[in-house]
């Protein structure tokens, strides 16, 4: 069975896993398709600081169940098309007591603090596999990333009335634009790619502002009439945002953090009491999320067509890690098909 490896930084290879047989409770599927998003291009690149080498990269993965082990319940048959949420949880520490099981203490997702999918076949506990009819395996492959956004939102509260400004218009923010939309907020994105703005208007955004050629500030308060947002959720992960969300969001609002800032940030902590803030850590996602984006993607109408940038074989996903790596700016996602497609029990 080939897998996929990062080696080292910038360094990848084939390599031969033996075959493995699904215990009880588990279940041994094909892999039909795998995203590779920035978090795994800053694997490759070694700038994930979570991550040691060697690595099978991997987390966002549709599958056809090939069998099923002892226990496994009926509707895991074989045929049946599946999405996998990529995370464990130790059931013990704080987070897990309080059944956050997104955030345990312990946690580790495939591909990040263990091998992850890029392999052709892999064993999993069928607890962490979900279906939804009428999603293509390309589709169900792109579920966990936008879900990364609705727990953002569902960590905001984000309700009909808000007003939600959100920074970062990749796929994680345009899952947090697509959420806060559905619930009834006004949303407002914010990039420095018209781009990505216009495709932020497709997941749900009423307003785009490209903050490279006009001040936030000055269109936030226009569109708010002076209030600010009622919720701001930062997806990009620099001190610039992290530092705007608290300074633009309004009087007693919510600021939810999704990205990771690479510097420490320095904050004026005068906002923090005299607006009294909620402000919000958001880590992975929950298996509610992940059935609320399948539902959305089988729905209609979310512009999933336009998130993948490049789809390749196993066999050239090295060589288009390193293309992307050497221009980052080129992809939105990658995608490596297993053409499994033809597989599934419909």
């Amino acid at each position: 069975m080939k897998a996929l490896r990062i080696v080292e930084p910038g360094r990848t290879d084939l390599v031969d896993l033996p075959e493995a047989r699904p215990g009880p409770g588990e279940v041994l599927v094909g892999i039909a398709a795998l995203g590779f998003c920035g978090s795994d291009l800053n694997s490759f690149r070694g700038r994930n600081p979570l991550v040691s080498y060697p690595r099978i990269p991997g987390h966002e993965v549709s599958a056809v169940v090939l069998e099923a082990g002892e226990g496994v319940a009926d509707g895991l048959g074989a045929g049946t098309p599946v999405f996998v949420v990529p995370y464990t949880s130790c059931g013990r520490c704080p987070s897990c007591r309080q059944r956050r099981f997104n955030t345990c203490r312990d946690n580790q997702t495939l591909g990040v603090q263990r091998d992850g999918a890029a392999r052709e076949r892999m064993v999993l506990p069928a607890e962490k596999l979900l279906t939804w009819p009428g999603l293509s395996l390309r589709d169900m492959a792109l579920v966990e990333p936008l879900t990364i956004g609705f727990h953002a939102a569902d960590r905001g509260r984000v309700a009909a009335g808000d007003t939600v400004a959100v920074f970062g218009c990749g796929v994680v923010g345009l899952g947090a634009i697509s959420a806060a939309a559905r619930r009834g907020g006004q949303v407002i994105a914010i990039d420095v790619d018209d781009r990505k703005l216009a495709l932020a208007r497709r997941a749900g955004a009423a307003h785009g502002l490209n903050s490279s050629v006009a001040d936030p500030r000055a269109a936030l308060e226009e569109l708010t009439k002076g209030d600010g947002p009622d919720v701001v959720i930062e997806a990009v992960g620099l001190k610039e945002t992290y530092r705007a969300a608290v300074e633009l969001v309004a009087f007693a609002g919510r600021v939810v953090y999704i990205g990771w800032a690479h510097e420490d940030v320095a904050y004026t902590t005068k906002p923090f009491v005299l607006k009294e803030l909620d402000i919000l850590g958001s880590r992975n996602a929950t298996p509610p999320d992940f059935l609320a984006v399948a539902r959305m993607l089988a729905e209609g109408g979310f512009p999933k067509e336009a998130l993948v940038s490049r789809a390749v074989s196993l066999a050239d996903a090295g060589h288009a890690l390193a293309a992307w790596s050497a221009d980052p700016l080129s992809v939105t996602k990658l995608q490596v098909d297993f053409g499994l497609e033809s597989s599934i029990v419909r």
